[in-house]
C-alpha cells in the first residue's frame, strides 16, 4: 500500500477515535417536580440550574435536536429539555470515546457537587 494511502487511513482512524463529546443541556425548573430527579439531587441548591449531561459521537447541536424530536432521547431533555450550555463542556471537546464516557461521569458529578441539579444516564 502506497505511504500516502496509510497516512490518510491513519489521519481518518485518528479523526474518528476523537470525535465524541460531553454536553451539558439546561432543564426546565420543572423538572424538580419530577421525583426521581428529585431524589438524585438531595443537594441541589435552590437557584443553580437543572441540567442533563450525556456524551455523542454526533455535534452536540444535532443530538439535542434528537433529543427533543424523540429520537434516543432522554425523557427529561424531551419534556424540559431548553438549551445547550457550551461555556459548561466546549473546552472538553473533542475527545475519545473513553475520555467522553470518562468526562460525562466526572463533569456529572463535578456540577451535582456544585449543588446543580443533574441528571445523567
Amino acid at each position: 500500500m502506497p505511504l500516502s494511502r496509510i497516512c490518510t487511513q491513519l489521519i481518518i482512524s485518528m479523526g474518528r477515535r476523537n470525535h465524541y463529546h460531553v454536553y451539558v443541556i439546561e432543564l426546565s425548573k420543572d423538572v424538580l417536580y419530577e421525583g426521581r430527579f428529585k431524589k438524585a439531587n438531595p443537594d441541589y441548591v435552590t437557584g443553580k440550574p437543572c441540567v442533563y449531561v450525556g456524551m455523542t459521537g454526533l455535534d452536540p447541536d444535532v443530538r439535542f435536536d434528537k433529543h427533543k424530536a424523540g429520537i434516543q432521547s432522554n425523557r427529561y431533555v424531551q419534556e424540559f429539555g431548553l438549551r445547550l450550555l457550551p461555556d459548561l463542556y466546549e473546552v472538553y471537546n473533542p475527545m475519545p470515546y473513553d475520555g467522553a464516557r470518562d468526562m460525562e461521569v466526572e463533569l456529572a458529578i463535578g456540577l451535582r457537587e456544585a449543588g446543580y441539579g443533574v441528571w445523567q444516564a
